[in-house]
């Protein structure tokens, strides 16, 4: 198989690694359906700040609503917009044979790597979980990305397994905050892998990851703050405790507070702020729902202090 990619996967590690990360949401019409000239517009937006990846239709790109046939839309339509400025990231999930039917379609739409989200539903084994990211690991020539959430929580022996049958596999984001497990894999491979922070609201662990080799995070904020998040990224990456702890104070807190008032609002929040700066993404999909109108009030009058 040939990839479109000009990065091989240790060239993906490491530009994953040198900066920030986008997930840029997914716009739809009042209809739900994909507003993709919106999306293209966005990703073209996102481009001029310098972002070290994006992550198209991934977790902030609300993956699990979105049909097979969407998800490689929008990867096509992110590679395309985006012209080369950042690598472009695409996402499979759903069961195995799905998964690597997806990752080949990825590879042919010119994404530069793969990001495998939780398989849905079932409750996995780790030999089983291993088999799934594996079959990935093989349908493609890309770096593989893994994302331990949810029923894929990896051991340091399945990840131990990976790293040392596949070249391709490059990447661990953690959304669970398993620290045990960050620091043996940190201490066990180094280099090797790319951590990535990828808790909700990821700025709010940022700093405590950096020292358990994480160089870089998910950062839903960059969709409708993309100066802010990066000025916050370089305040991590120079360890100023002050300006991180400032930050989260008076922006990070306040924000979280509006995010945790109901399940799936991690996803909401993220549109609700496209909203507030006037950038609108549409609503999302369900099962999700949208903030309330007090709460986008809230929260606009929150973001107009950072943007």
């Amino acid at each position: 198989m040939s990839s479109q990619s000009s990065y091989a996967p240790d060239d993906l590690r490491r530009a994953l690694g040198s900066g920030l990360l986008s997930f840029p949401v997914t716009h739809t019409r009042a209809d739900l359906s994909f507003d993709e000239d919106a999306y293209r517009d966005h990703v073209a937006h996102l481009s001029g700040f310098g972002a070290a990846g994006l992550f198209a239709a991934g977790g902030t790109g609300e993956f699990p609503a979105l049909t097979v046939e969407e998800v490689l839309r929008v990867v096509t339509a992110t590679v395309q917009a985006d012209g080369g400025t950042s690598p472009v990231v695409g996402p499979v999930g759903y069961g195995t044979s799905t998964a690597v039917a997806m990752a080949r379609e990825v590879e042919a739409a010119g994404a530069d790597g793969v990001f495998v989200l939780p398989p849905y539903l079932n409750e996995l084994t780790q030999d089983g979980l291993y088999e799934h990211v594996a079959a990935v690991c093989r349908a493609t020539s890309l770096g593989v990305v893994v994302y331990h959430r949810a029923n894929a929580r990896f051991t340091a022996r399945t990840v131990a397994r990976l790293v040392e049958e596949f070249d391709n596999f490059i990447g661990f984001k953690d959304g669970v905050c398993d620290i045990d497990l960050l620091a043996t894999l940190y201490a066990t491979h180094g280099d090797r892998l790319l951590y990535v922070g990828g808790l909700p609201t990821a700025e709010t662990y940022a700093l405590p990851y950096l020292e358990l080799g994480a160089t870089t995070y998910s950062s839903a904020i960059f969709n409708f703050a993309p100066e802010w998040a990066r000025a916050f990224y370089d305040d991590v990456v120079a360890r100023d405790r002050t300006a991180v702890y400032d930050r989260l104070r008076e922006f990070v807190i306040p924000y979280l507070d509006i995010r945790n008032r109901a399940a799936g609002y991690p996803v909401s929040i993220v549109k609700a702020g496209m909203t507030a700066v006037g950038r609108s993404a549409g609503p999302v999909r369900p099962p999700l729902t949208d903030l309330t109108e007090s709460e986008l009030a809230e929260l606009t009058d929150l973001v107009k202090k950072v943007v």
